[in-house]
């Protein structure tokens, strides 16, 4: 069964415009990969967290900001598919 993320967004924070445009963003990049993009109103104020299945991913309260969709684009990746390439959303080396 293929990993489903869950966004679980602050909507009186006003953040579920940045939500569907990350869901859009890993629905798009990740069509083969994903079961799904599930978008959940938070219930504690300014929470903002990304989920793989039941895992959490990424909490805007824990990492003290939002992901970039770069960033994010190589979280999921790393969890439901790493041998994917993200073209230039993919790690810089050091040079």
């Amino acid at each position: 069964m293929k990993p489903v993320i869950t966004i679980s967004y602050c909507p009186k924070c006003g953040w579920l415009l940045r939500a569907a445009y990350m869901a859009q963003e890993l629905l798009t990049t990740f069509e083969e990969d994903l079961g799904g993009v599930t978008l959940k109103p938070a219930e504690v104020a300014g929470s903002y967290q990304i989920f793989v299945n039941d895992n959490l991913l990424f909490d805007r309260k824990r990492e003290g900001h939002f992901p970039e969709i770069k960033e994010l684009k190589q979280l999921v990746r790393d969890k439901v598919n790493p041998g994917k390439a993200l073209g230039h959303s993919d790690r810089k080396t050091n040079e």
